[in-house]
Order: structure tokens, then sequence, then C-alpha cells
């Protein structure tokens, strides 16, 4: 969630997402993503969820379009401290249709989720 509880409407900002190369392509991402939408959600009552993305990071942007189903709110000259341009990002809760939303209202994240965490733990132990 923003710090600042009072701002209108309510919502929730990712700051950062980084999966383990030789993890990738496992789900790990969605699932974290959806597990957090889900929480900002119910929890917080929050309408909507932000991020930014590198204008060059085809991977990213695949994942929150597509597979997410983030749209571009705006883009941000210079965002990066090397000159590069940000997509100002946002998912609106109120918009995504059932389909979109996989299940989440009826908890399908939290299954993803405990099969995320048990594939880490898994690994973890070879």
């Amino acid at each position: 969630m923003e710090e600042d509880a009072g701002q209108m409407p309510r919502h929730g900002h990712i700051t950062s997402l980084a999966v383990l190369r030789t993890h990738r392509k496992r789900g790990i991402a969605t699932a974290l993503m959806q597990r957090s939408q889900l929480e900002m959600h119910q929890v917080f009552a929050s309408e909507y969820v932000s991020l930014h993305v590198r204008k060059s990071n085809r991977a990213a942007f695949h994942l929150y379009t597509q597979t997410l189903k983030y749209e571009i709110n705006d883009i941000e000259k210079g965002y990066y401290a090397d000159g590069e341009d940000a997509y100002d990002m946002r998912c609106v809760f109120s918009k995504q249709t059932p389909q979109n939303k996989r299940g989440c209202e009826e908890g399908e994240c939290a299954v993803e989720d405990d099969a995320v965490v048990k594939k880490v733990q898994a690994l973890s132990v070879s």
C-alpha cells in the first residue's frame, strides 16, 4: 500500500519484483503478483495497483499486459537513473473480469501460491 493512507483512491504500488534467473518460467512471478494483488484488494480495499516497467523490458511488459492485464497509464520520461523511460502501468480491480482475475476472489491464487512455495522448498532442499 502507498504510505499516504489518506490518499484517494486507495491503491497499492509494486516497487520491485525479481525472480532468480534459474527459477524463471515456472509461474513464480505470476503467483507473487496475483497474491499481492489479492491482498491489496481484499485486506486494504485498494481500487488498483500500479508499477513502473522499463520500456526495454519485454518480458516484464508481456507479464503485466498479457498475463496480468495491466494497462499503460502514462510514460514517464527519464524515470530510471540511466535515463530510460518507464511505462506507468495500472491494474484496476473493478475492470477485471472473472477470467482476468484467474479465480483470485475464490482463493485460486492461494492454491497457486502454495504450489510455488512447494516448488521453492523442493529446490532449496536439493
